[in-house]
């Protein structure tokens, strides 16, 4: 009993002195030091609030110090706002720091781009006052922006989802109204939820449009409608998500994929670039034989969590395209169809987790459970799987696969002049004949795991160097140039760009 009473004696001591200021501060003389000199909070969209930054605060000398005010030199009047050592607020009074010692200070902002004619926005933190004042410098950049949200009940403030074949569904978004038909270069646009092209609508996005969503967003191009993307070499059209912060730019998943329905057609998508989102381009059309339902010309798909490209039972037409890293394939062509692709990259260097498919997965069936529950498994055909001057290539040993059901109809394809990384060392494809490189001739002029050189494949940057066997290897095609608006009419390369001696 007397050792329990004196240790519940030691406790209330402790207690009570760690409630209690028992250390002498001397006043702040001008020497603080500061992790950063200017805290540069990145780009934000108009009344939209940004990420929150750190800035730390040092006391180097030995003795505790009292900082007499830490204060916005705007004042209360400014769009930043502060946290000081866990304490919110635009001024502050009295901090102190321990010898040795440190604080932290929170920033963040949200600000009303009309209210600025400059958009560089800008303000100081001041620290102490009179001759031993010091500051820090608060610069952002603050862009104006056209937003489309779902609209929302105004009772219930529940979000409104769309209809879709008549059916509802728990698709957060909105039909687009005709006058947001066209989106333009004048400023970015935000989606928030999915905004759907109407049936026998066309959206089109014009040259240099910077298009941003939201999470869990995207667009959806409806049976019977159109998406038209016309970005030049010098001004590409730009899809991702929302969060301009630089440790967000090369985070998968962000938001969901642009969805070209069943039914949609003469979609054309030309010098885009789409990075970031769970799936690039799904695409469920099939359009026509003779019809692609999307052409896509000069353009890039880098960085999804699920698929570059998941193509089911189309029809696609593309050339000059690069489809980088992918948690899944950068291209998977399912369910048969048509696919003509010509002077193409296809590079998945995925390094956020183990991915079990190739950069390129093309198919013939669907497998499904029916009522009873017994698994189902349906093919359609494969009208054209033509692949010509292409790169496959990634960090798995095997980046291209074939799969064919048989008992299906056709299954045509053909791959020439292309640079493909296909090693089977366990011999788990022993005897396929879709993947008997040697003696099936609709292989054609190929090169297997030959170097592709890419410069910077950490960076999605596969442009090849002058040591790439993929150097002078191409055919020669109609596409003259390649995706830079560099000429390939002769000695043309194999893949998406022409060789370039690196620095």
């Amino acid at each position: 009993m007397r050792y329990l009473i004196a240790f519940l004696t030691c406790i209330a001591l402790i207690s009570v002195s760690s409630c209690r200021k028992d250390f002498s501060t001397i006043p702040n003389f001008g020497s603080l030091e500061f992790s950063k000199d200017t805290v540069f909070l990145d780009t934000v969209f108009t009344n939209i609030g940004s990420a929150t930054y750190n800035l730390k605060v040092y006391n180097r000398g030995n003795k505790a110090i009292t900082i007499p005010k830490i204060v916005l030199e705007n004042g209360t009047s400014s769009n930043y706002r502060l946290n000081v050592d866990g304490i919110p607020g635009k001024e502050f009074n009295d901090i102190d720091i321990l010898g040795k010692d440190s604080i932290f200070v929170f920033v963040e902002t949200t600000i009303d781009a009309s209210n600025f004619a400059d958009p560089l926005y800008t303000d100081r933190i001041l620290f102490d006052t009179g001759t031993n004042q010091q500051d820090v410098d608060l610069i952002t950049l603050v862009q104006d922006a056209h937003f489309i949200y779902p609209g929302k009940d105004p009772i219930t403030m529940k979000i409104d989802s769309l209809t879709i074949n008549g059916q509802a569904t728990n698709i957060k978004g909105r039909f687009l109204t005709d006058t947001e038909l066209t989106i333009t270069n004048t400023k970015p646009t935000i989606i928030y939820g999915y905004a759907a092209v109407p049936e026998n609508k066309t959206l089109t996005i014009e040259a240099g449009s910077k298009v941003y969503f939201h999470s869990n967003s995207g667009l959806i191009i409806d049976q019977g409608a159109t998406l038209k993307v016309n970005g030049t070499v010098t001004e590409k059209v730009t899809f991702e998500g929302d969060r301009l912060e630089n440790g967000f730019s090369k985070v998968p998943g962000q938001w969901g994929t642009i969805w070209m329905r069943a039914g949609s057609k003469d979609n054309e998508v030309h010098h885009a670039q789409i990075r970031n989102g769970i799936i690039g381009i799904l695409i469920d059309s099939i359009g026509s034989n003779s019809t692609p339902t999307l052409k896509l010309h000069n353009s890039e798909i880098y960085n999804h969590s699920n698929f570059g490209i998941l193509a089911r039972e189309t029809n696609i037409e593309g050339h000059n395209v690069v489809i980088g890293s992918a948690g899944q394939a950068s291209l998977a062509a399912t369910i048969g169809g048509t696919y003509n692709f010509t002077h193409s990259t296809f590079a998945n260097f995925w390094n956020n987790g183990i991915r079990r498919l190739p950069a390129v997965l093309i198919n013939n069936f669907f497998v499904y459970n029916n009522e009873n529950g017994q698994e189902i498994t349906e093919t359609r055909d494969l009208k054209a799987a033509n692949f010509t001057n292409c790169i496959f290539d990634g960090n798995n040993n095997i980046e291209f696969i074939l799969d064919k059901v048989d008992g299906g109809g056709l299954f045509n394809y053909r791959f020439s002049n292309c640079m493909i990384s296909f090693t089977d060392s366990n011999n788990s494809f022993e005897g396929n004949i879709e993947l008997d490189f040697e003696n099936n001739p609709k292989y054609e002029n190929n090169i297997f795991n030959g170097f592709s050189a890419f410069r910077n494949t950490r960076n999605e940057d596969f442009i090849i160097g002058e040591t790439s066997d993929a150097i002078n290897k191409a055919t020669s095609s109609s596409f003259s140039f390649d995706i830079l608006g560099i000429d390939r009419t002769t000695n043309p390369d194999i893949g998406a760009y022409q060789h370039i001696i690196f620095d």
